[in-house]
């Protein structure tokens, strides 16, 4: 068993109907915990890696109807990169 965390980034606040099917993500085999932070705009969803892949972790969050933006570890990466590149 191989436990991994993403983050994602989403647009639109989510509506209660889209709460609603995230927390019936847990149901889903593989998935242990999805958490939802308003405030950062963020999802983190803990899963089992021997189980699910990240793809289908994305689509299970689009289907939901999250307005998925980017992972959130993409965006620290970018970061990271333009910073190297300027300095």
């Amino acid at each position: 068993m191989t436990q991994l965390d993403v983050v994602y980034r989403y647009g639109a606040a989510p509506s209660e109907s889209t709460l609603l099917a995230l927390c019936k993500m847990r149901d889903v085999y593989g998935v242990r915990r999805v958490e939802v932070r308003e405030t950062e705009k963020t999802v983190r969803v803990e899963y089992d890696a021997s189980r699910l892949t990240g793809a289908l972790i994305q689509q299970l969050l689009r289907r939901a109807g999250l307005d998925l933006v980017e992972s959130a570890a993409g965006a620290a990466q970018a970061k990271e990169i333009a910073g190297a590149a300027l300095g």
